[in-house]
């Protein structure tokens, strides 16, 4: 095949960087600061969280209202807000852990996910996000753990 044939190929494929689901998540934060800029001071972003929530499949919301109930008993410290669609827990407006349902992504698991505010340091290398099909006790547990430990 020519250079010339390799171009023509390669410019009629149209792939702009971000997938439907990436481009959505993008508008929902342009949404979500529209939103808090318009409402002025002290809105409760925990309204629009348990709604996002609501919002979810069943396997999703239940292991989100879960997640929200450990992570606030656990890191008081931590608000609710929406960050990119999707549920999440900062401190000082800085997010320190999400929840990313499996449907965002259209993935096979759900994700608790933490950023690099999260006092979670431990070595050299350290995991920063968790795979979640369902939760049990040990696992409301573990997470509850790994909260207190981000947030100290």
């Amino acid at each position: 095949m020519s250079n010339t044939t390799k171009n023509t190929a390669a410019s009629s494929e149209k792939y702009d960087g971000f997938t439907d689901e990436e481009r959505a998540a993008m508008k929902e934060r342009a949404t979500e600061l529209k939103t808090r800029a318009r409402r002025g001071p002290k809105p409760d972003p925990e309204v629009d969280v348990l709604a996002k929530i609501a919002e979810m499949s069943d396997s999703d919301r239940a292991i989100a209202e879960r997640l929200h109930a450990v992570i606030k008993a656990n890191a008081p410290v931590l608000s609710p807000k929406l960050w990119y669609g999707m549920p999440a827990y900062a401190r000082d407006g800085k997010v320190v852990c999400f929840f990313q349902s499996a449907a965002k992504f259209k993935t096979r698991y759900a994700t608790l996910g933490f950023s690099d505010e999260a006092n979670l340091d431990e070595g050299a290398m350290w995991a920063t996000s968790f795979a979640l099909t369902a939760l049990t006790a040990d696992d409301e547990a573990r997470i509850g753990a790994l909260v207190r430990q981000a947030v100290s």
